[in-house]
């Protein structure tokens, strides 16, 4: 059957919707446990951008299993095509020309690679927000940690399920050590040149 999709040209581009928008468009992956601060982060990121007129839209864990991923549970199987949907959900964002914000715990080392492969190198930043295990769980800001240590929870990241930290993310935000403004700070100087277009 899909020998028979043959994809249409379209007449107007990717760099025409960037020049429209007046800035580039690409995925920023926000990955850590859950509690880490990812959403929180990502939320005043976003605030920041919208401020200075970039486009944005931000795609977060419960949003997106409560429609688009409804029927995927959190086996390690189910966590990976969460992520590829998730990844070429984005993909199609950044061809429309916008900044995605992406905040996901994605334990895998092969999914984020794979989110990689599939919005392409150039358009993906990753953050790491780096939070311990004892502070997320001191947090618990949702009480999973709380229902997972009482095995009301499988599969719960940290706890039950693994979680591969990035080895060379583009941004690592400790929280425990830096405060949401600068972490956003952070975050902001990263990307200001990526938001340029070339021409510029």
């Amino acid at each position: 059957m899909k020998e028979n999709i043959i994809p249409h040209s379209y007449q107007i581009s990717i760099q025409d919707r960037r020049q429209a928008n007046k800035h580039n468009s690409f995925l920023m992956w926000f990955t850590g446990l859950s509690g880490s601060g990812k959403s929180t982060i990502a939320n005043v990121v976003e605030q920041e951008l919208h401020k200075k007129g970039i486009k944005t839209y931000i795609l977060d864990g419960d949003n997106i299993r409560k429609g688009i991923n409804s029927d995927l549970n959190f086996s390690p199987e189910d966590r990976t095509e969460n992520i590829r949907r998730i990844a070429e959900t984005a993909n199609l964002m950044v061809d429309a020309g916008l900044v995605v914000l992406a905040a996901f715990v994605s334990p895998y080392k092969k999914d984020r690679e794979n989110i990689k492969s599939i919005v392409k190198d150039v358009n993906f930043v990753e953050i790491y927000v780096n939070t311990s295990l004892e502070e997320c769980e001191k947090r618990d800001v949702k009480g999973l940690y709380k229902k997972a240590r009482a095995g009301e929870i499988k599969n719960m990241t940290g706890i039950s399920a693994p979680y591969e930290a990035p080895e060379d993310p583009d941004v690592e935000i400790n929280t425990e050590q830096v405060s949401v403004e600068q972490a956003v700070k952070q975050i902001i100087e990263y990307i200001t040149p990526k938001l340029k277009l070339k021409n510029e």
